[in-house]
């Protein structure tokens, strides 16, 4: 067995990898550059809310095996809460017309065939068509193999494929979508009913994973910057976190679990990475949510395209939010907040707000930007890759986060077995 395992980064991959290896008995040692865990997947106090909300809203399908196995390894297995079969609302703003979409838990799709199931004014025929989504090929878009037009598209593929990818679908990777698809939709009812973190991202995946790592005497190191590795042919000889630098002895291993562009300029020699990327606006409003408000809604025809509704605020989400990146703040707050009205039946002023943009959210899921992902495995004996942007075979997800922690843990095993 390794004399120690090197995690450098503490997101959901980084924590995936530590929670499988020290309940395997591996010395874990995580560093982290930041003051705080989680990555993307993160709750902290708001000082212009005056309370706390995540960073982004991520929202999680029963058909996510990993993220549940994931909670179920670090003790949270009730963290998140859903409907008892899948229900998706939603809202038309152009036209103020609201449906429900009821997927039912089989595989067999028969909800296709009722009209108080699917999306109004479509037919089973629409959505026989979207089958061929299922068998594209990795350097197909999505709309070169499904037709972009039409209610079906407009009012549901469109919604739930720019969520998935943070990609407009008009360059959107066919072959990540059709993971997505195969993975939830696809496989049933049972496998899409959203479940979400009504407690808040860090309560539900970071605070219970440290806790864990704690008590299996792992090392948690935050404001640890890693600013370069050295090498010695097949494998990583140091880490470089200040001045003195971090000697590995031939049995230790390194996880690189930090953004592709970190991890290319780390990596001795370089590493092929997703160099496009997209950007995601988050809006936070403090107010209780209506009783009759469901936990989400999908908004058609909007700038808003995700409403979540906590019992103390509600929350926006906004996916290829590029276009949005120079629009002041407050316009945004106040163009957001007219539609959040519409949707949750308020008539009120703007409440506290505030405006979350992240820049590099994700890589961008075109097939050329997924092609650049690369393996687990590097070059180096000793050295793994973790992360959303590493070649999973699902767009950058919670999901694709802690599968790729998982399957970094399990490559550490088996360089222990032999």
């Amino acid at each position: 067995m390794p004399a120690s395992v090197h995690i450098v980064g503490a997101g959901l991959a980084g924590l995936a990898a530590a929670i499988r290896l020290s309940a395997a008995g591996f010395a874990v040692t995580v560093h982290e550059a930041a003051n705080q865990a989680g990555g993307r997947c993160r709750s902290y106090h708001d000082p212009a809310l005056d309370m706390m909300i995540d960073n982004g809203n991520h929202l999680v399908l029963s058909g996510n095996a990993s993220v549940l196995a994931y909670l179920d390894d670090v003790g949270a297995g009730d963290a998140l809460s859903g409907p008892p079969h899948a229900i998706f609302p939603f809202i038309d703003l152009a036209t103020r017309e609201r449906w429900t979409l009821r997927p039912n838990d089989g595989r067999v799709p028969w909800w296709v065939c009722d009209s108080n199931c699917r999306v109004p004014n479509t037919g089973f025929s629409d959505y026989i068509a979207l089958a061929r989504l299922l068998w594209s090929g990795p350097r197909q878009t999505i709309c070169e193999v499904i037709d972009c037009h039409g209610t079906l598209y407009h009012r549901l593929m469109r919604p739930l494929l720019l969520a998935a990818l943070n990609t407009d679908p008009r360059e959107g990777c066919a072959a990540l979508a059709s993971a997505v698809i195969r993975e939830t939709l696809g496989a049933g009812g049972r496998a899409c009913r959203p479940l979400i973190a009504r407690d808040g991202l860090g309560p539900a995946f970071v605070d219970p994973a440290l806790s864990a790592l704690n008590q299996r005497g792992a090392d948690v190191q935050f404001g640890r910057r890693l600013r370069a590795m050295s090498a010695d042919g097949e494998r990583i000889t140091a880490l470089q976190f200040g001045d003195e630098p971090l000697q590995l002895r031939s049995e230790d291993v390194v996880i690189l679990a930090v953004p592709p562009m970190v991890a290319a300029a780390l990596v001795p020699g370089g590493l092929p990475v997703p160099t496009e990327f997209r950007a995601i606006v988050n809006a936070h409003f403090r107010l209780s949510a209506p009783p009759d408000l469901a936990p989400i809604t999908g908004v058609v025809n909007g700038l808003v395209e995700w409403l979540f509704a906590f019992p103390d605020r509600l929350s926006v989400t906004i996916s290829a939010a590029d276009r949005l990146l120079e629009t002041p703040r407050e316009t945004l707050a106040e163009q957001i907040w007219g539609e959040v009205s519409i949707v949750a039946g308020i008539e009120a002023a703007l409440p506290r707000w505030q405006i979350v943009r992240e820049r590099r959210a994700t890589f961008a899921a075109t097939p050329t930007e997924n092609a650049k992902r690369p393996p687990a495995e590097t070059r180096y004996k000793n050295l793994v890759l973790a992360g959303d942007w590493t070649a999973t075979g699902l767009p950058a997800t919670i999901e694709s986060a802690v599968r790729s922690g998982h399957r970094a843990a399990a490559l550490v095993g088996k360089m222990a077995a032999h």
